[in-house]
């Protein structure tokens, strides 16, 4: 069963704030120092970016360590985006010791918060038991709400608990559904889970 962390928060952000970035170095480096003004001003999107900046590497030297201090101050005011980004960094080992629980928990804060990525992530967590003792049927609770939102890796993953019958009653016709619009966003593992079936992902 292909489940995996997602990362579409740090995808999106990593777009934004490449989109920024043109012309010279002497403006990206402007560009940088405007954002972390921003930051250190209070706001928790300019300190989310200067986060994905430090993750990635685009407009400073890349630095794992720098790009959680400033994830974990924007996740410390609510900022959902953060609370992914800083949850896939602790669950990823990214710059701070491996640590599953400190991942559940930035995930959950997010989740609640109606993230998608990081409902996907906290079914993830449930399904694997890491950070918390494995639940099958919390699993499918939250790539539920994820999978409703639109996330393909959530999709995936809840048609094939339906597929198999884990934490919810098998229902071939609900994993179909459920493949299939993931399928539509192009994740390859929904498109494999039909074409076995022998069932059109159209």
């Amino acid at each position: 069963m292909e489940v995996r962390i997602d990362l579409k928060a740090v995808a999106l952000a990593l777009v934004s704030i490449s989109s920024i970035f043109t012309g010279c170095a002497t403006d990206h480096q402007e560009q940088v120092n405007a954002y972390i003004a921003s930051a250190e001003q209070g706001d928790a999107t300019a300190k989310h970016n200067v986060g994905v900046m430090y993750m990635s590497g685009v407009g400073v030297h890349q630095s794992y360590p720098e790009a959680i201090k400033w994830f974990r101050k924007a996740a410390e005011q609510g900022h959902a985006g953060s609370q992914v980004n800083l949850g896939v960094m602790y669950n990823e080992g990214l710059g701070v010791a491996q640590d599953h629980a400190a991942a559940f928990e930035w995930f959950q804060k997010a989740a609640v918060q109606g993230n998608a990525s990081g409902q996907n992530n906290l079914g993830l967590m449930y399904f694997q038991g890491h950070g918390v003792p494995q639940d099958n049927a919390e699993a499918v609770k939250w790539w539920h709400k994820a999978a409703e939102q639109g996330n393909a890796h959530a999709q995936l993953s809840l048609g094939t608990m339906y597929s198999l019958g884990l934490g919810v009653a098998k229902n071939d016709s609900e994993a179909i559904k459920w493949w299939r619009k993931s399928a539509d966003q192009g994740n390859s593992g929904a498109k494999e889970s039909l074409e076995k079936l022998g069932v059109s992902h159209q």
